[in-house]
């Protein structure tokens, strides 16, 4: 099962609108951060003893609330995950760090049951990144081989569960057999209306957005397009998100205080949450207190 925190992450937040800097002394460390910020951030740090995190009551008082609110479903449609730490979370119990990406999958198991009962509509989950390709080949020959298992294993629950399966990314570059299951795993699912789950595999957010742009210089070389109908609808309709609402929630598991290329584009208001919990340890409970934070923010989408 899955390991019990206490005490919890507490939670901070820096509330500046402009680029600004900000300090934060890691009690545990002893070393003094500097971090430029942008949008709101939420820093979690561990065992610090600066606050008390919420009780998994009150979190589920708070979701219950704020779900009675928005009739039922989740206060939000959509929700993008960097998980990150597989490989330190394997480290940490001196396994091989084949066993954290397997501990992964499980996680990412739970959690799908878990969002699809709270009715969340699309979650998108950063497997495997365009950059991931400079890993030993041992280590990429493992994740891809993942991949097409879980694929074989879990399609049948995720189409009983009513889950809508699409991959993100350049696919083309992934290996055959590899594309022919997530073409099956497509297909089958396609006609399903609960989740949307959505996969990031070989995805570069740099990647999707040049591709984007060649794709509409070739609409304008063409004489099919004016330079002035270039706008912010035009390019989202030629990234891999398609269709989608842009995010309202980015959480990034593992501790680290960046984007990796995710979604640059589509997360531009997007609210972040990063927690240090390896991604093997992040539990559903986890995931509603990454939500009811969520709904202590106020959007003021830049006024």
């Amino acid at each position: 099962m899955f390991k019990e925190y206490s005490p919890a992450p507490v939670l901070s937040r820096a509330s500046h609108t402009k680029p600004v800097f900000f300090e934060t002394v890691c009690s545990l460390t002893k070393l003094r951060l500097t971090v430029p910020v942008t949008m709101k951030l939420i820093l979690i740090e561990m065992n610090t003893g600066l606050a008390k995190a919420p009780s998994k009551q009150k979190v589920d008082n708070k979701l219950s609330a704020e779900r009675e609110k928005a009739g039922g479903a989740l206060p939000l449609d959509h929700v993008a995950i960097i998980m990150d730490g597989n490989r330190r979370w394997a480290a940490d119990r001196s396994q091989p760090r084949m066993m954290g990406h397997k501990a992964g999958v499980k996680t990412l198991k739970h959690l799908v049951r878990h969002v699809g009962n709270l009715q969340l509509k699309f979650l998108t989950v950063y497997a495997f990144s365009s950059e991931n390709w400079q890993r030993s080949k041992e280590e990429v020959g493992f994740l891809l081989d993942l991949f097409q298992n879980v694929l074989v294993t879990e399609l049948e629950e995720l189409a009983e569960n009513n889950v809508r399966l699409t991959f993100l990314g350049d696919l083309l570059q992934l290996p055959e057999s590899l594309q022919a299951s997530m073409r099956r795993a497509m297909e089958k699912t396609s006609a399903n209306t609960g989740l949307a789950l959505q996969v990031a595999i070989n995805y570069g957010s740099r990647l999707e957005i040049t591709e984007a742009v060649k794709k509409i210089g070739q609409e304008i070389v063409a004489g099919r397009l004016q330079v002035d109908e270039i706008t912010d609808e035009l390019i989202s309709s030629h990234l891999y998100t398609n269709g989608m609402p842009d995010p309202a929630l980015l959480i990034r598991t593992g501790g680290e205080m960046r984007l990796s290329n995710y979604l640059l584009w589509q997360a531009a208001y997007t609210e972040l949450y990063v927690t240090p919990i390896l991604w093997p340890d992040f539990t559903p409970e986890e995931f509603d207190k990454a939500i009811v934070e969520f709904c202590s923010r106020q959007r003021r989408w830049g006024t």
